[in-house]
């Protein structure tokens, strides 16, 4: 290896994840958001506005306008050799216009330090409200009461894999989260504004 190439170092282990979980949460945010970004204006030839929640009290984490559409997301992540097999999604997403659930699944390259995304999406086509979810299974707590009940959480539905759409591609994942045509078509998307 020459001198101006990066010598890889793994300190991304789990328990240093576990320590820095708040950090890993933002890194893992601000590559999705990047990814969708660049993908949008560099592919698409759009722009997209970004607004965050300070609080997840409403069902999402973040907001994206573009093509005309609004999209409340709400952000879930896992690893790719995880094992977890549903989410858990507030029902006051429903109440958005065009809310949706993007999981984004990493691996980490550790050689080439970086984080590869791929997704599943739960939603509607761009413009229609998240599905219901009257037919879901109320979400308990992890922790029981005093009495080592777990109490149901009535504003949170769970979500299991299956009903979740897998899209490989950020390409894929634009489209579908603003009604944008595919660019390998020789159809473009078309602003609204």
């Amino acid at each position: 290896m020459s001198d101006s190439q990066p010598v890889p170092i793994n300190r991304t282990s789990k328990a240093d994840r576990f320590l820095k979980s708040s950090f890993f949460e933002q890194l893992v945010e601000h590559v999705f958001i990047s990814e969708l970004l660049q993908e949008a204006y560099y592919r698409f030839g759009m722009t997209v506005e970004v607004l965050r929640s300070e609080i997840d009290a409403s069902g999402y984490d973040v907001v994206f306008e573009c093509n005309g559409i609004i999209r409340h997301v709400q952000l879930k992540t896992s690893n790719i050799h995880g094992k977890t097999s549903r989410q858990k999604v507030n029902v006051a997403l429903a109440e958005k216009p065009s809310g949706c659930v993007v999981w984004i699944i990493r691996s980490e390259d550790n050689p080439d330090c970086r984080m590869r995304l791929t997704y599943r999406f739960f939603g509607n086509e761009a413009g229609q409200p998240l599905p219901s979810l009257d037919g879901f299974a109320v979400a308990k707590h992890t922790k029981g009461n005093k009495d080592g009940v777990k109490l149901e959480r009535p504003a949170i539905r769970v979500v299991n894999k299956g009903d979740f759409l897998a899209i490989n591609t950020m390409t894929e994942l634009v489209m579908r989260l603003f009604g944008l045509a595919d660019p390998t078509h020789g159809a473009e998307g078309t602003p609204h504004d």
